[in-house]
């Protein structure tokens, strides 16, 4: 496996770019940090990059000042710490997770005590007012094309602020915003379990089909509205939109000793690292990048298939580790990432690992990305939830015998996750989607 690049120090400033906000990292210790398991908001404007409205600046979210979205991430209690860019997505790297900015949406992701969810309005706002998007009637808050809101159960429920005391105050308080949305409780009361909040797509947003007398190429129109969830373009000119989540926790004590910064020290002096911060980079960013290039994340998926890809990644004093990595597809028309955060503390061990990189695209199964980073972490449980944009009326019919048996096969792989059984397995059926939550537990 070819190792994908760490730094954009050698990448052309059209393409990836980084920044560094010093003035945050300094003094920045994770010594209280408690809760891993993030909450997860996901706000879509429109289905596409490609559909923007009219009234829309030229590169939609991505036109929004920096200092902007950093006066709403104060209202959601973080700091950005760095951000990497490109031509199709901003990756904000934050003191509690991460936030990525497509021109069509925002993924904000924050752990610990965070309040994401009061930051919604003014991202809303945000958008109606700097990136131009269609406002809400009598309102400067932009109409959402749809809203995905997610998080595992909390480790310590009683710590988190309002609206996050509770799934209920969460749920009460998207309905006062008057989102409409669905709510659910995917896995078991007394296990693992995961809650969803998610919002049927917003059709008054949404341009109306040209006409056709072509009932199949209807269908495949209908259904590529849907198929956009995270950052691709339309079905029908490339592979499935898919989303992969995995929450472990009990990580190996271990492997937990390289999240630790006084081992990613010994481990940059090992490689003769042993200098100072350089003036575009910080040392909590320096020893990301040694622990990034030693602790496997780097490995995941294969630089030959993504030689533009780029990792932004830190390490927090004493402990804890996150990383954004931006992944330009092979004919560069979108960019995917994944990202990663890591609180190794003994008696609250959690990591997590998401990515939009398709299957059809990495050149690996689902599965084989799941070991890969579960070598890296060695847990004790895991959950994984798996989104799929639903194939259209069209392609099903098309599919033949050998694509069906592939299908099938690769669900039956996901049964077999090396040193681990599952316990749980729960299918929903949603709008344009289908979610497929897993949960394990290590079968030594």
């Amino acid at each position: 496996m070819v190792t994908i690049s760490t730094t954009v120090a050698d990448a052309p400033a059209h393409h990836t770019t980084l920044s560094i906000n010093h003035e945050a990292t300094i003094d920045l210790d994770s010594t209280n940090a408690f809760e891993g398991p993030e909450k997860l908001l996901e706000v879509w404007f429109v289905p596409s990059p490609n559909m923007l409205p009219d009234s829309a600046r030229p590169e939609g979210l991505k036109s929004v000042a920096k200092e902007t979205w950093e006066e709403m991430l104060d209202l959601v209690r973080c700091k950005v710490l760095s951000v990497i860019k490109n031509e199709h997505v901003d990756a904000y790297l934050l003191s509690e997770s991460s936030m990525f900015v497509f021109p069509h949406k925002v993924v904000l992701k924050t752990c610990g005590t965070t309040t994401l969810l009061a930051g919604l309005a003014r991202l809303l706002e945000i958008a109606g007012v700097h990136g131009g998007f269609t406002q809400r009637d009598g309102s400067t808050m932009a109409e959402p094309y749809r809203v995905f809101y997610s998080r595992k159960a909390f480790m310590f429920p009683d710590r988190q602020e309002f609206p996050h005391k509770s799934w209920t105050d969460e749920v009460k308080f998207m309905e006062q915003m008057a989102l409409r949305g669905s709510a659910y409780q995917v896995g078991r009361m007394n296990g693992e379990h995961w809650y969803l909040y998610l919002t049927n797509a917003n059709t008054l947003l949404t341009p109306p089909l040209t006409p056709t007398t072509d009932r199949a190429t209807e269908e495949e129109l209908v259904f590529s509205q849907f198929n956009n969830r995270m950052g691709g373009g339309d079905k029908r000119n490339g592979p499935n939109d898919e989303t992969l989540e995995i929450l472990m926790t009990d990580l190996c004590p271990v492997k937990s000793r390289q999240w630790y910064m006084d081992e990613a020290e010994r481990r940059a002096a090992a490689q003769g690292e042993v200098e100072g911060p350089k003036e575009d980079s910080s040392e909590g960013h320096d020893l990301g990048r040694v622990i990034t290039q030693t602790c496997g994340l780097a490995d995941v998926y294969d630089s030959t298939r993504f030689p533009d890809a780029r990792i932004d990644s830190y390490t927090f004093n004493p402990c804890g580790y996150s990383a954004n990595a931006v992944i330009p597809s092979p004919d560069k028309d979108t960019t995917y990432y994944f990202t990663v955060h890591v609180t190794p503390e003994p008696h609250c061990s959690y990591a997590s690992f998401e990515t939009n990189v398709p299957r059809e695209q990495s050149g690996r199964e689902t599965a084989e990305v799941i070991e890969s980073v579960l070598n890296i972490f060695r847990p004790g449980r895991f959950s994984v939830t798996l989104f799929e944009a639903k194939p259209t009326l069209a392609e099903w019919m098309r599919m033949d015998h050998q694509q069906e048996m592939a299908v099938l096969k690769r669900a039956a792989r996901m049964e077999e996750i090396k040193g681990y059984r599952r316990v749980d397995k729960i299918v929903h059926d949603l709008d344009g989607y289908d979610l497929v939550f897993r949960s394990y537990e290590r079968g030594d």
